[in-house]
């Protein structure tokens, strides 16, 4: 019975996982269509698909992903070299 219970907890975290997995990647995705559709990284988080997807740990984590982290440069990259840092709202 508790050999059956263990099974049961480690299926259920692998699915877990898994699910989470899938969020923080869809909000990657999310996150770097967005910002190259010219929107400011700050409103883009502050955005209800990203907030009802992830968590602060997991946001953290997203925000480290190597793919918005290049997406964000090659914002930054544009905007210097229009002189646009879209200061105005």
């Amino acid at each position: 019975m508790e050999k059956e219970h263990g099974l049961r907890e480690a299926i259920a975290k692998i699915l877990t996982d898994a699910f989470v997995d899938v969020a923080e990647d869809r909000v990657v995705h999310y996150i770097i269509r967005e910002l190259h559709q010219g929107r400011k990284i700050k409103d883009i988080l502050d955005d209800p698909y990203v907030r009802n997807r992830v968590n602060e740990t997991q946001l953290e984590k997203v925000m480290e992903d190597e793919t918005v982290l290049k997406a964000v440069e090659d914002e930054m990259r544009k905007a210097f070299a229009a002189w646009d840092f879209k200061f105005e709202e």
